[in-house]
Order: structure tokens, then sequence, then C-alpha cells
């Protein structure tokens, strides 16, 4: 079980096994969701549509209270999981909530680049064309979802 990219320990804690490039790439990542983030109440970007969705969709009244009450808690909660993994990207080992905050935080740039990207169940996400403009950030995001599957198979073993 050497491979395993995230390996958890009789411990408790868990390994993760991350090039520097892939933690510069983290890094970048993360970076660049905070500050769609914290820009959000300015002008809101569309691609956070999905990390904050509407709770009702027939009643435009009724989600603006939803939005009003859970905004703010649904935005600590993300910026939080983001500052776990900018102080933990040099770590070797990780306690599980560190690695739970990972699991959020890698689950939130997915949702944000696949919208940008408008990622389907036809786009080929392990193999992206190469003519293709977006074929960078889609071999990034297959990559997320990958490094993704690692953190929660490390959380859940079977």
């Amino acid at each position: 079980m050497k491979n395993r990219i995230v390996r958890r320990r009789r411990n408790g804690e868990y390994e993760l096994h991350l090039s520097e490039d892939e933690r510069d790439l983290v890094r970048s990542l993360t970076g660049q969701l905070r500050q769609l983030l914290e820009g959000n109440e300015q002008r809101p970007d569309p691609s956070l549509r999905r990390l904050f969705p509407a709770a009702y969709t027939e009643d435009d009244e009724r989600d603006a209270e939803y939005q009003r009450l859970m905004h703010d808690d649904l935005l600590a909660h993300r910026l939080g999981c983001l500052v776990v993994v900018e102080q933990t990207l040099e770590a070797d080992r990780l306690a599980e909530d560190q690695l739970v905050a990972w699991m959020a935080a890698l689950n939130d740039l997915r949702l944000v680049l696949g919208t940008r990207l408008d990622i389907s169940e036809e786009t080929d996400v392990l193999d992206p064309d190469p003519a293709d403009p977006n074929a960078a950030a889609i071999a990034v995001y297959g990559w997320l979802g990958w490094l993704l599957e690692h953190v929660i198979d490390a959380l859940n073993p079977v």
C-alpha cells in the first residue's frame, strides 16, 4: 500500500504523499478560490453558484431569506477549510479533522472549476483533447477528482 497518495496510519493520522509540484498546484488553487470567495460580496462570481445553491428554486423570497441566514456560515466554513489546507500544505501527516477539511476544500475546488468549464458526463476529464483550449484546466479538474477519491478512500476504509 506504499503507492497510496493518502494512507491511514495505525495511530489515526493520515500520511499525505504529494510532490512539490502537486502541493504548489493546491496552493495556487486554494489561493484563487479564497480570492473568489472573499470578493463574492461585491461582485458575485457565477462559478460559485454550486457552493451557495438555491434552497428554494420556486420561491425567490424564501430563497433570499435562506441565503441571508446561511450564506455567512457557509462562507466561513469554506474559508476555514481553505485555511486548514493552506496551513498543512507542507505536512506529510494530517489529523482526521485536517483531512476532512482537505476533502471539503478539494470538493469546493472541483465544483467551481467544473462550473467554469461546464463539465458534463460527456467530458473526458482523464484524457482531455489536447486541441481543446481548456485541456489543461480539464486535466486539473480530473486530478482534483483523483486526489479527492484518495482522500475519501482513506477516510472510509472498506
